[in-house]
């Protein structure tokens, strides 16, 4: 005898659908969306600063003799670098600059001579930065302005 369905038989049982693809999808898209506002709000952010100008005032006291500085800051959207020597201190520089991004490093090095140094780096936006060091061949920094 052979085994045929009739019509007395319940059919198979169905198998359920599946959800859990679809909510990972849905978490997929959603993390998406979020992380294209963010850059976006960063974008315009990082834009809008880079369109203002700014004042950066450095300067250095002390009674070192032979003093290296070396600073940087941005230029037109690059990294700009300047080194200065100095034989007497006090010494202050200012500058204005546009496309300003946050990281801007002031290093005051002391020569072989020695002595002592302090450096200040203020922005007009308030930002103040200082360091002091002593001895040959200290070095005091003045970063992340």
């Amino acid at each position: 005898m052979s085994e045929q369905a009739t019509d007395d038989e319940p059919p198979p049982p169905r198998r359920p659908r599946r959800i859990w693809p679809w909510v990972l999808l849905l978490v997929a898209a959603l993390l998406a969306l979020a992380a294209g506002a963010v850059s976006a709000v960063l974008a315009h952010e990082v834009s809008q600063q880079g369109s203002r100008t700014l004042r950066i005032r450095y300067e250095v006291t002390g009674t070192a003799k032979d003093v290296t500085l070396t600073y940087s800051t941005w230029q037109e959207e690059a990294l700009s670098t300047g080194r200065l020597t100095l034989r007497t201190l006090p010494w202050a520089g200012e500058l204005e600059t546009k496309g300003f991004m946050n990281g801007g490093s002031f290093v005051v090095s002391v020569g072989r001579s020695g002595g002592e140094v302090a450096c200040s780096v203020t922005v007009d936006d308030g930002t103040r930065r200082t360091d002091r060091a002593s001895g040959a061949f200290a070095t005091a920094t003045c970063s992340g302005f």
